[in-house]
């Protein structure tokens, strides 16, 4: 199949890999990206588009792994050019974001849910899918090493299904690292450590590895942070807390360049948890 990949970051790299090491043919768009984004692309064995509506042409599936803020925007640019393939978005958005991308592309819609790190290694990803072409995609990832898992319910089950899922892994990181700057503020730190030790062992090496896991990934949780939170105000749940781990991860959005994340320290600065 010809298959446009939008964007291939971190993520969605993988996700192109996986399809050419199926044989697909797979495309990304060069206008506009940096020479990271190049370089990830070749490493993934993916072809040069000059545009978008050059890569469209004779596509048959466009793929979209972006930042949750820019998922309406990137499939709306994909609808204006008259694109009639399938579009599978697989970004971490509410089930309401995902029933307005939706509504572009009608039938050829899939949704798509990404839990798990990069899939340069068996067994890490799982990409679960929703909507009438559901099985149609996932079969185009059978025996890679992207999981890739057709579920019931429609479009907006795939989102839904990631929006839970990331309520907890993110948030109680989100959680985890605010507790810690509000120790730090009121000058109990050590004797929180001290009593994790003893109550809640694990605790405080979770904290420490949860500011070197986000941080560098902490400007695009804030967004997935929000979609979330308006996954639970659909549900008529309180979305409080999820609108504050958005809140905490877009304080720590100045350290995605730091190599090999942040340490403790350094996200606890940028959370403003020191006394002053």
């Amino acid at each position: 199949m010809n298959i446009l990949l939008l964007h291939p970051g971190a993520m969605g790299a993988s996700v192109g890999a996986a399809l050419v090491a199926n044989g697909h043919a797979v495309q990304w768009v060069v206008a506009g990206r940096s020479e990271e984004t190049r370089t990830r692309a070749e490493n993934a064995g993916l072809r040069p588009a000059a545009t978008l509506e050059k890569g469209l042409q004779g596509t048959e599936l466009a793929i979209s792994v972006c930042p949750p803020e820019a998922a309406f925007e990137v499939a709306q640019a994909v609808r204006e050019t008259g694109f009639a393939g399938l579009y599978l978005d697989g970004n971490a958005v509410a089930p309401a974001t995902a029933v307005k991308i939706e509504r572009l592309f009608g039938e050829r819609y899939v949704d798509g849910g990404i839990i798990g790190p990069p899939a340069w290694r068996e067994g890490a990803m799982r990409f679960y899918l929703s909507g009438a072409a559901a099985a149609d995609v996932a079969a185009l990832f059978a025996g890679s090493l992207v999981d890739a898992r057709a579920i019931a319910g429609g479009s907006g089950a795939a989102s839904a299904l990631k929006m839970c899922y990331a309520a907890f892994t993110k948030g109680s990181s989100a959680l985890l690292l605010g507790i810690r700057a509000l120790a730090e503020h009121n000058g109990v730190s050590a004797d929180l450590l001290a009593e994790w030790d003893i109550s809640q062992p694990g605790l405080a090496a979770r904290s420490n590895a949860a500011a070197k896991s986000t941080s560098s990934k902490a400007w695009r949780f804030a967004g997935e942070m929000r979609e979330i939170a308006a996954t639970f105000a659909a549900a008529e749940l309180p979305a409080g807390f999820h609108l504050a781990a958005a809140e905490l991860y877009a304080r720590m959005a100045d350290l995605k360049d730091i190599p090999g994340g942040a340490d403790i320290d350094a996200v606890l600065a940028a959370l403003g948890g020191a006394d002053t």
